[in-house]
């Protein structure tokens, strides 16, 4: 482990960004870590490999017919080298639209929303008249990105106003701003093109349906699955928890990382729906297996999670909130995440009948020298764990 810290230390930082935040060592739960398990060794070795090639940190966690493992390397936060451990708090990024799709799929199993309706049977009309043809978008549409709603987070003067003022909090309605009445994309239903604006959408939604769509996530997917270490939007000390890890992006592109913290906090506090959960690589699996397990929503209804919309391609790429996707030959279920500091991928895999989230404490939303000489190996983990 030491080789590989010695490293990280050897990255240069810019001078001019320095956000670092307190995080703490954190108690790790010893029977979740099978040390007999068969591709541990292999699989560590993955995770320091990506470390030594300037990857701060790496968690994992697994479960596969030889039960639990769990392991990390790197560290949780570069400045004063606490190591990254299991425990510790990772953001989930996009992967929380997974979380919000299964709650307003349990609004649909109560009869309270319709996927076939409109949105405009949900929304007030504040919310709806910014959004061009609105009346022939429906919340299917939103889930599974065939609307044609353009994406707040590629226009210039949101990107400007975030990096520009990053103590900032913006509320949910404020991101429709960007994309008040701009021409839809393409017809609604016509193709499919991922969009956050999407499942910020969906969150306003669920709001006016629950009251408090965070709320509801809470009631209906944490509690029934003793999900006690995974935080949404008004949890109590949401993202100033001791165990959150510490953040890193790679600015200018060129190998060059800086501590981010303070900004991903801000912008991810900011975000509902399309974004927005904080946890542990644990209970990533756990909600993940919970879902496909029938313990959150009917099985007939995760089917309708698993009608598949095709890509430019014709290949299946993307339901009601889960991800359709091949890694080294095998199909998984589930949902990837990046942002500005964080980056995680979260799968099920039929086949094999094995669950896996990996994470880095590394932005993944701008292109870095880092993920180039990287992603040989994050396709290695899959190779090992799968084959």
């Amino acid at each position: 482990m030491k080789k590989y810290i010695f490293l990280l230390l050897a990255l240069p930082f810019h001078r001019g960004l320095s956000q670092s935040l307190s995080v703490s060592t954190c108690n790790t739960v010893a029977e979740l870590n099978n040390p007999g398990y068969s591709k541990a060794v292999d699989l560590q070795e993955a995770m320091e490999q990506l470390v030594s090639r300037g990857i701060p940190g790496c968690v994992m966690a697994v479960y596969s017919h030889e039960g639990w493992w769990t392991s990390s390397a790197g560290l949780a936060k570069i400045e004063d080298q606490t190591v990254m451990q299991p425990c510790h708090l990772q953001y989930l990024q996009s992967i929380s639209k997974t979380y919000l799709a299964a709650a307003v799929l349990k609004l649909v199993e109560q009869g309270k929303v319709y996927l076939e309706d409109p949105i405009t049977h949900y929304l007030p009309k504040r919310i709806s008249s910014q959004i061009t043809q609105v009346e022939k978008i429906s919340v299917r549409m939103i889930m599974n990105h065939t609307s044609g709603i353009p994406e707040y987070n590629q226009v210039p003067a949101y990107v400007s106003y975030l990096l520009q003022h990053p103590d900032h909090f913006f509320q949910p309605e404020d991101y429709l701003h960007y994309i008040r009445n701009k021409p839809l994309d393409f017809i609604p239903g016509s193709k499919y093109s991922y969009r956050n604006t999407n499942y910020l959408i969906l969150s306003l939604i669920a709001d006016q349906v629950t009251g408090d769509h965070a709320q509801f996530i809470r009631e209906t997917i944490f509690k029934p699955l003793g999900l006690t270490q995974t935080f949404y939007r008004g949890s109590d000390g949401y993202l100033t928890y001791s165990n959150l890890v510490n953040t890193y992006w790679d600015r200018f592109s060129d190998g060059y990382i800086e501590n981010v913290s303070s900004l991903q906090r801000t912008n991810v506090a900011s975000l509902a729906g399309d974004d927005g959960i904080v946890t542990t690589p644990v209970e990533a699996v756990k909600f993940l297996k919970g879902l496909i397990e029938g313990k959150i929503i009917s099985a007939a209804t995760l089917g309708l999670m698993k009608q598949w919309v095709s890509d430019k391609k014709g290949n299946p790429t993307y339901g009601l909130g889960l991800d359709h996707a091949t890694f080294v030959g095998y199909t998984g279920y589930g949902h990837s995440g990046g942002g500005l500091g964080a980056g995680c991928q979260l799968y099920y895999f039929p086949d094999k009948d094995v669950y896996i989230f990996v994470a880095i404490n590394l932005g993944t939303v701008t292109e870095s020298p880092l993920h180039k000489v990287s992603s040989k190996t994050i396709d290695s983990i899959y190779s090992i764990l799968l084959k």
